[in-house]
């Protein structure tokens, strides 16, 4: 019988039931099944996968911290291999998996106690722990090639290694844990906090002294000096071991468990520059986004990308601060506009967009360099798709040149497609809540969003405001219908049609095309089967030229565009990037493509053989229409989608136009041009009751009240004859 190492209570063991998250324990174990549910453990790290982090408790015992259980991005974690953690055991399954939570405390000071488990005893540390006041973790097995002797009670006193690094930098190993522990992992804590053992040791020994965090970070945070030579971000790959002092702006500045990292710009490129307090404790909290600064360090690789160890940080004012941003100004202008739009197998709708579409890609190369992430919204149709990863295979060559990070594209474009035909305030809220806790959280720059094929009518009005309430940049391209009031709306609006071009036969994915192409023109190669791809039937043959001369015949162009057809409906809010780019772009596209474009057209033939039968043909005013009753005789939650079994009734049946009807929403398709909005308006003024009203111009799609669909059908079907007539 024992007492509770917190309250004193009589236990079995050294901590009550109600106490048991209030201490850290280490763990000596060799079996998942001797870990107690809910306590908080520490652990190294073992190594990353795309799905989580694998956390060694003991030399026999791993866990996996899951993404989902994280309060961060996995990518934005600064844990390497060897890291010390503080995690909590959230479940160890029948198998022996063990689920891990997040531990916000990281530092051992931050729990009320500490104890080891050997097995299931549970005891305090003794001498042959080897404790230095700090614990340490029972994993034997932490990759120290340069420091002999972790854990021996002769090396607890933080000298041993304290100026050993190896020549890559794979010393640097516990940006995360606490600068205590065995003396091994003090100075590797010091190294990879960018700060002396020297000062990094003050900092531990005055906050067990009971100092405040403030007189922590007076004593060791330095301002720049002026003893070094200003150098370019670009040339830091070479100056690997140096100190050197860098100018330019702050990109974000991100609280990790262990430093503060500062992305920092200047008219060469960008990198992370990792400044150290105390683990989890905001460095220069004075030093925001958008700020000029001055810093000083040492250049150091980490997980193979270039980082910058700050050894001193300001931020500049006056003229030194007005000489840096003309720096970054005059670089952007001459980098972000393109010479010319790009010629990518011509058309003369397109040639009339010219100067919009140059103003787009100058902006959307901007947002690159500016680090400003782009968030690009298309329709899910395989049109969305095709000028999606267009602008996707454009945009991330020149993040990855950008910025160092390997996994910079994941951070600095993302594709969101749309299962509506507008930007409705659902996908404006869905997108502002995101980009608000990208803002606060990881204080990332308010995104550009370019709106591919959808945006462009007065229906996305609202959403588009929303997002202009936070200055959010708007770029919209669309090959099809487009109102003025849009381009008041937004910075720029590429619609050959406002232009004064006739756009009939234009797609929305060969316009992006020329748009990606103009953006970054060293993929116009990848592109130029694109355009071709984007059309159902009547591409233009200088498209289908195009696409012939690289490589792509008709019979390959008509499968990609299928394959990306049936992929854009599952999962139809998922951007699907690397499936999408294998399809498209990848060696083995041409057999992937074929087996996805097989089951596109079982599937469609199959749904279209039953909607056939059930159609209903009537003439109205010397036209003959088709109408179907999509609930009752078609799989609606089943591809294809309504949308497409529209499209190819008309495409393939000798009528003039055809109606697809459902519970509350119709889908009008015609040989010739029909006004979506008109017809809805003859119709709600045939049947003022039924709340009729055109939500979806590019779908032709039509909105009512469930309780009058049978009129409303008719209503439209009258106003349509009448227009095909006029």
């Amino acid at each position: 019988m024992g007492k509770c190492i917190i309250c004193g209570t009589s236990v079995d063991g050294r901590i009550c039931r109600s106490h048991q998250e209030d201490v850290v324990f280490e763990f000596r174990g060799n079996d998942p099944n001797q870990l107690v549910q809910n306590r908080f453990y520490t652990g190294v790290v073992d190594g990353y996968a795309d799905f989580g982090v694998f956390i060694d408790l003991s030399s026999n015992v791993t866990g996996l911290l899951h993404r989902s259980e994280l309060d961060r991005r996995i990518e934005s974690l600064d844990w390497e291999p060897g890291d010390e953690v503080f995690v909590q055991v959230k479940n160890v399954r029948d198998n022996g998996d063990v689920d891990l939570a997040w531990s916000i405390r990281q530092s051992e000071r931050e729990f009320r106690g500490a104890l080891v488990q050997d097995g299931t005893d549970e005891r305090e540390r003794d001498a042959d722990d080897g404790d230095d006041g700090d614990g340490g973790s029972g994993v034997t097995h932490r990759p120290t090639p340069d420091t002999p002797g972790e854990g021996d009670d002769d090396e607890s006193d933080g000298e041993s290694g304290g100026d050993e690094t190896a020549d890559d930098g794979s010393a640097n190993s516990t940006d995360s844990s606490d600068s205590g522990g065995s003396g091994s992992s003090e100075a590797a804590t010091d190294r990879s906090a960018g700060t002396s053992s020297a000062s990094a040791s003050t900092a531990t020994d005055d906050s067990d002294d009971g100092d405040d965090i403030d007189a922590v970070r007076e004593r060791n945070q330095a301002t720049p000096d002026g003893e070094y030579e200003r150098v370019d971000i670009g040339s830091l790959s070479n100056r690997v071991g140096e100190t050197v002092r860098i100018e330019g702006e702050v990109v974000s500045a991100r609280q990790t468990g262990g430093p503060t990292v500062f992305e920092l710009r200047d008219e060469t490129g960008v990198v992370d520059c990792a400044a150290f307090v105390k683990a989890g404790v905001r460095a220069y909290p004075d030093i925001e986004s958008g700020d000029i600064v001055r810093l000083e360090g040492e250049v150091e690789v980490r997980r193979n990308e270039i980082q910058v160890e700050t050894e001193a940080l300001a931020s500049l004012e006056g003229n030194e601060a007005e000489a840096v941003q003309r720096r970054l100004a005059e670089a952007v202008t001459d980098e972000a506009r393109p010479d010319e739009v790009a010629t990518l197998g011509g058309h003369d709708a397109v040639a009339a967009a010219e100067d919009d579409l140059l103003d787009a890609a100058e902006t959307i190369r901007r947002a690159v360099i500016e680090s400003r992430p782009i968030v690009v919204r298309h329709a899910a149709t395989a049109d969305g798709y095709v000028a999606g990863a267009a602008v996707e295979r454009a945009v991330l060559p020149l993040v990855r040149e950008e910025h160092a990070k390997s996994d910079a594209e994941y951070h600095y474009f993302t594709r969101r497609p749309l299962d509506e035909p507008v930007y409705d305030m659902d996908a404006a809220t869905k997108d502002a809540t995101r980009m608000l806790q990208d803002r606060d959280r990881h204080d990332e720059k308010i995104p550009l969003v370019l709106l591919v094929g959808t945006g462009s009518t007065v229906e996305s009005e609202d959403g588009l405001d929303l997002l202009g309430v936070y200055d959010a940049q708007r770029v919209v391209v669309d090959a099809a219908t487009a109102d003025p009031e849009i381009a008041d709306a937004v910075a720029t609006l590429v619609n050959p049609g406002l232009a004064g071009a006739d756009a009939g036969d234009l797609t929305t994915g060969a316009l992006a095309s020329v748009l990606a192409a103009t953006v970054n023109d060293e993929v116009a190669e990848d592109l130029s089967h694109l355009p071709a791809v984007s059309y159902w039937e009547g591409a233009p043959e200088a498209y289908t030229d195009l696409a012939s001369d690289a490589g792509f015949d008709a019979d390959r162009v008509a499968a990609l565009r299928e394959a990306v057809a049936l992929e854009a409906y599952y999962q139809s809010y998922q951007d699907k990037r690397e499936l999408i780019t294998d399809i498209l772009f990848g060696e083995e596209g041409a057999d992937l493509a074929d087996h996805i474009a097989g089951q596109f057209r079982e599937k469609l033939e199959t749904e279209l053989d039953t909607a056939e039968a059930n159609i209903a043909e009537r003439e109205v005013d010397g036209r003959t229409f088709a109408t179907l009753d999509a609930d009752a005789y078609s799989h609606r939650f089943d591809f294809p989608s309504t949308t497409l079994l529209a499209d190819e009734l008309q495409r393939r049946g000798e009528r003039d136009a055809t109606v697809v009807y459902g519970t509350d929403e119709l889908y009008v398709r015609a040989d010739g041009d029909v006004d979506v909005r008109s017809a809805a308006g003859d119709a709600a003024m045939s049947v003022p009751d039924a709340g009729v009203t055109a939500v979806g111009v590019r779908q032709g799609r039509i909105e009512y009240l469930a309780g009058r669909r049978d009129e409303v059908t008719d209503a439209v079907v009258d106003a349509v004859a009448g227009q095909l007539n006029d």
